[in-house]
């Protein structure tokens, strides 16, 4: 049975931070609110973690997961970056985007794209993900909470706990999220002197990154 953390949405309490972090070391996979909608997300480097969630998921590993970092620093040891892009990722975060970039050597090999090596990373504008990064002190591994048939990704935590009591660790309930899925942005072409290419339109305005 998945248990619930009714956090603060602004201020979460670190007790309860502790806890989701045990839970994340342990194996476990977490439902998380960020400022897009809720998410799934567990420990980077735990290969069966990786699996159940992209079981609960219903993708493949064709499908870009997500590294969710605190801050761009984190971010650039993960994929490569260049002025152009890193000026684009600047103006855009933290925030509702996700931007697929090319992936380092320090992102495992099977949870970046087989065919690409790229990764999707994203930088969170929400209190809650933001703590429990702090507190887990590395990115998470993460992916919209969209069920398997589903196109629009969930948003009451009951119903998050209800539906997959028996998949997740843990709901931290910070109450509804706007239930709207990041922008997905390709900025790989960009290293190829091309412009990037706009994957996914969601909740982030495309005017922020001069596209729109």
């Amino acid at each position: 049975m998945a248990q619930r953390f009714e956090l603060h949405p602004t201020h979460p309490q670190p007790r309860l931070l502790r806890q989701a972090v045990q839970m994340l070391q342990a194996g476990g996979v977490l439902a998380v609110p960020t400022d897009s909608s809720y998410a799934l997300a567990c420990h980077l480097d735990d290969k069966a973690a990786a699996e159940r969630l992209r079981r609960i998921r219903g993708v493949d590993e064709r499908h870009h997961l997500t590294l969710l970092c605190r801050d761009l620093s984190e971010l650039a040891v993960y994929a490569r970056v260049d002025n152009r892009q890193y000026r684009l990722l600047k103006a855009a975060t933290p925030g509702p985007y996700t931007f697929i970039l090319e992936a380092t050597k320090e992102v495992p090999r099977r949870v970046s794209h087989p065919a690409r090596k790229t990764i999707g990373l994203r930088v969170p504008e929400h209190p809650v993900p933001l703590a429990l990064l702090a507190a887990h002190d590395a990115p998470l591994l993460a992916t919209t909470l969209i069920l398997p048939g589903q196109t629009e990704p969930l948003n009451d935590p009951e119903d998050i706990r209800a539906r997959l009591q028996h998949e997740l660790a843990a709901v931290l309930d910070a109450g509804a999220c706007p239930a709207e899925p990041t922008t997905v942005v390709d900025l790989t072409p960009m290293g190829r002197g091309d412009e990037p290419v706009v994957v996914r339109q969601g909740r982030g305005a495309l005017q922020r990154l001069g596209l729109g």
